[in-house]
């Protein structure tokens, strides 16, 4: 997981028991038109991006090759969302290793390229190739921030990884959308992991320690930075190293909190609102490399400290669905697996399993399609799973 996205079913079978059933949503739940009309767009999304990424004159090298062996035209036989499950599993491995100019669209062959990869801890690192998606993911995310907090002019602290990871230039991309310098400290996650699976937690304890030297050296500095992107760990790291230099985030000017990780929970939540923010604003968000970026609903204690998330759609659907039956949508509150599917004229990934899972929600009046809470690690992958700075 690297911070994630969804859709609500149609013609995907649905398991029959709601188990919300008996407690009403604290939220504004969407009407059954607006969830309607989001599906609707949602089919014709699917279908123009058929059009683009299966077509001779703008597909990409993978996609018109691996066309040939399926047993359906795409450009034809494809006429809404679930359509797409009668494409086989996509497997994890096509995209690890090269050459990664099989996964770019002709249309889009004379266009910047840029290549982002995951963490890379169990081989060669899967990657993604990004031309503009990552700009327009992060365009959308900023319409979600409150101005109050995250005023536009404002310039940004990117506490968080950089290297060959998508986070770092979005963040940066996000700071200069709204108007503002982004300030980026130097952190490696692979390292981190290596770290931990050595045993090392003196050396890790001491590379923790450097971030947040960074990152506090930033804003001693007088750049009047009011806005953050950070991890749970290092924002933890960061307010407790700063209550020994008396003072607090919101003292150090940081108004607004943009943060992301696995390590997001409804307990932790209330805990650095109560103990760690001193009234700084903060927004959970999760996504990866492939999907691009979900929003979450407002979290407020009447609905538990809940954090629910909803993809970017039509842009990224994810599906919390059945641990034995990858088309099989789990009922509402319900626990399974994400499945992810990427829609945009950069990147087609139908039906790819995560190696996250949580709880399926209900449709928001903001988002009206269905979002997942509790974001986890896949239990069958949660005993491998190194979780480093997220």
């Amino acid at each position: 997981c690297d911070w994630s996205s969804d859709v609500c079913s149609s013609d995907l079978t649905t398991m029959a028991t709601d188990t919300t059933a008996a407690k009403p949503p604290a939220f504004a739940v969407a009407d059954d038109a607006a969830i309607a009309q989001a599906r609707s767009i949602l089919d014709a999304h699917t279908v123009e991006t058929m059009a683009w990424h299966f077509h001779e004159s703008t597909g990409c090298p993978f996609w018109l090759e691996y066309a040939k062996s399926l047993p359906f035209n795409p450009l034809t036989d494809v006429k809404g969302y679930d359509d797409l499950k009668k494409f086989p599993p996509f497997e994890d491995e096509w995209l690890r290793g090269g050459p990664v100019r099989r996964w770019v669209p002709k249309g889009l062959a004379d266009q910047p390229a840029y290549v982002f990869e995951t963490g890379g801890t169990t081989g060669i690192p899967k990657s993604r190739y990004n031309s503009r998606d990552f700009r327009t993911d992060y365009e959308m995310f900023s319409d979600t921030l409150p101005e109050e907090y995250f005023p536009k002019g404002a310039n940004w602290l990117m506490l968080g990884p950089s290297g060959p990871r998508r986070l770092r230039l979005s963040i940066e991309h996000l700071a200069q959308y709204r108007g503002g310098i982004c300030f980026c400290v130097d952190l490696d996650p692979r390292w981190v992991i290596k770290l931990i699976q050595k045993g090392w937690m003196e050396h890790l304890e001491a590379y923790k320690q450097h971030c947040i030297d960074q990152a506090i050296t930033i804003l001693e500095a007088g750049h009047d930075v009011r806005c953050m992107f950070t991890t749970p760990k290092l924002l933890e790291a960061l307010a407790l190293a700063l209550e020994k230099k008396g003072t607090t985030i919101r003292k150090m000017g940081i108004t607004g909190i943009f943060s992301g990780g696995t390590e997001f929970t409804p307990q932790w939540t209330r805990f650095a609102v109560e103990e760690l923010l001193d009234g700084a604003y903060m927004t959970p968000t999760y996504g990866n490399t492939l999907m691009g970026l979900a929003a979450s609903r407002p979290v407020i204690p009447a609905d538990g400290y809940t954090i629910a998330y909803y993809a970017p759609q039509p842009r990224a659907v994810i599906e919390v669905v059945d641990f034995d039956d990858r088309d099989a949508l789990v009922p509402y509150g319900g626990t399974g697996r994400v499945r992810l599917t990427t829609l945009t004229k950069e990147t087609f990934i139908p039906g790819f399993l995560e190696r996250d899972e949580g709880e399926r929600e209900r449709p928001y009046v903001k988002y009206p399609w269905d979002g997942i809470s509790g974001v986890r690690p896949f239990r069958e992958l949660a005993a491998t799973t190194t979780v480093g700075v997220y």
